[in-house]
């Protein structure tokens, strides 16, 4: 039976001023009660120090649904991204022809400059969305994004012109910058260690599924009918993350600690005296990393820091050089080169589909299989997709085997579903989850900031300049090389990539600190 509030306060306090570190006390007789947690009394020259105890039968099982529950409400805005990201796909090909709701049709060049400004516009957008995400907390700094998701929107319905356009996918860059800054910090610090790697998949699912939401309707809806979906979502997105609970590690941070236990309480479905140690070991861990006041220079002085800080990056690097955005930005204009016999239309629907249920199978086994062996599986499949759609494209833009081309005008969409589905079971979710994991704490925002920031500002040069590429040295060329990034990524994986899988966050900072560490060595509440 859970003690009430009344029974729960000792000596004029209540039961969440006590942890199992030291605490000093006035009286020199011990202090029993059998409603609360069994204590140790240690007699000394100076103070008698009370050790809490945390006895096997006030275990409760508790619930891991609330959590499932809260990291898929944050990522709603990471659909809302999907959706915007796709849009470029029915809509490029739309205003190079006719115009649309422009005064003439836009040329190429303007297309790229289109496709290629949210990048440019999330860098700006992760370094706010970190600093606000310090100081406002997790959940207000996510959904404050809803604001640029609007204001991009309305730009896009308004649009006569097409420097409209460009300024409306700046401001919904800053949007995606502040998503994928925040969700994978929320996602990782709302998270039990055994079910951490699926949250922080969820990113790449939903992010495909608001991809196949605008492959889908896209196509077949009217300019101004499209917008107006896509801008439904952030609100969809707004009203579902409302309802859930800060992230505890940023109220134990800012001193909010019963608002830290309650939060705790909700996202364990447990009550709130049987999370309590599992909060105390939290703070433990805070109160060591904030001894000190943290500076941006300690991402780079910090063993642990710049390590989780180089790996991050490395990991960013190479989910962009697969060539994903190129992909993703550019399908409808890549079947349409390519002449396939699929419409272009359902091609990416196809792809889409395809995208978003291998993202599907992320959550289910990153916990079982492990990061390393997803990244490499996913390296390989990619390699090979790239290399045969770079052939396809040899074939026909430098050999003019018009008779072979017209006998493999499958291999295409083939190639691009390979691709699609091996890089969404690895290099898709998998940089972000890891983001989630490696940094502590006092430097999770400033090092999220940077990470997205290098990884956008690739995105924006690859998506910018892969019409260039193209020119220069050729689309099967620009696929072989990205083919060639994909090599390199498996070997940084097998042989630098450390391993995260099952690891506690406490654990992964001391192995980037290069130290051991034991899960006996936190016993009873008390280090030994």
């Amino acid at each position: 039976m859970t003690p009430t509030r009344e029974n729960e306060d000792i000596e004029g306090r209540s039961y969440k001023d006590y942890a199992y570190s030291p605490v000093p006390v006035s009286s020199s007789s011990a202090v029993f009660d059998t409603t609360t947690p069994a204590k140790e009394s240690v007699e000394t020259n100076v103070q008698r120090v009370v050790i809490n105890h945390y006895p096997a039968d006030m275990t409760e099982k508790g619930s891991k649904l609330v959590q499932f529950l809260a990291a898929a409400a944050a990522n709603l805005s990471i659909l809302a991204t999907g959706a915007m990201l796709g849009w470029t796909s029915p809509m490029l090909p739309l205003l190079e022809s006719t115009g649309g709701p422009l005064e003439s049709p836009i040329s190429s060049e303007q297309s790229s400059w289109i496709g290629s400004l949210v990048p440019l516009g999330t860098i700006g957008g992760s370094f706010i969305g970190g600093f606000l995400g310090e100081r406002w907390g997790r959940k207000p700094t996510l959904l404050s994004c809803l604001l640029p998701y609007l204001i991009g929107w309305i730009l896009i319905g308004t649009a006569g012109h097409v420097a409209q356009l460009y300024v409306a996918r700046l401001i919904l860059g800053v949007a995606l910058g502040f998503a994928f800054t925040i969700v994978p910090m929320y996602c990782g610090e709302i998270a039990e260690t055994s079910i951490r790697g699926a949250l922080g998949s969820f990113l790449q699912l939903f992010i495909t599924i608001g991809l196949l939401y605008a492959y889908a309707i896209g196509p077949f809806v009217t300019y101004t009918v499209f917008w107006i979906v896509c801008a439904i979502l952030p609100i969809i997105f707004f009203a579902c993350f409302i309802m859930m609970p800060e992230s505890p590690y940023f109220l134990l941070i800012k001193g909010r600690k019963n608002e830290a236990i309650t939060s705790l309480a909700k996202l364990r479905s447990k009550s709130e005296l049987a999370v309590q140690k599992e909060a105390d070991e939290i703070q433990e861990q805070i109160d060591e990393l904030f001894k000190e006041e943290v500076k941006f220079s300690d991402l780079f002085t910090v063993k642990a820091n710049f390590k989780a800080l180089l790996f991050t990056c490395a990991l960013a690097s190479f989910q962009q050089f697969t060539g994903i955005n190129v992909v993703l930005f550019y399908m409808q204009n890549i079947f349409i080169a390519a002449e396939s016999s699929v419409p272009t239309e359902q091609a990416p629907i196809i792809i889409g589909a395809v995208q978003m249920l291998a993202s599907g199978a992320t959550p289910i086994v990153v916990d079982w299989l492990g990061r390393r062996v997803l990244l490499v599986f996913s390296g390989i499949g990619t390699t090979l997709s790239l290399c045969a759609l770079g052939l396809y494209f040899y074939l026909k833009d430098v050999q003019h085997a018009d008779d072979v081309v017209a006998q493999i005008s499958w291999l295409p969409v083939v190639a691009l579903v390979i691709f699609i589905a091996t890089y969404s079971v690895g290099w898709g979710p998998l940089p972000w989850a890891v983001m989630g994991e490696m940094f502590s704490s006092n430097v999770k925002a400033k090092a999220s900031g940077i990470t997205v920031s290098i990884c956008w500002f690739l995105a924006f040069l690859i998506t910018k300049f892969s019409s260039n590429m193209d020119e220069a040295i050729g689309q099967y060329a620009t696929f072989w090389m990205f083919a060639g990034f994909c090599v390199l990524s498996i070997i940084f994986t097998v042989l630098i990539l450390p391993e995260t899988k099952g690891k506690s966050l406490q654990q992964i900072q001391a192995e980037l600190n290069g130290k051991p560490f034991h899960t006996s060595d936190i016993e009873n509440g008390t280090k030994k």
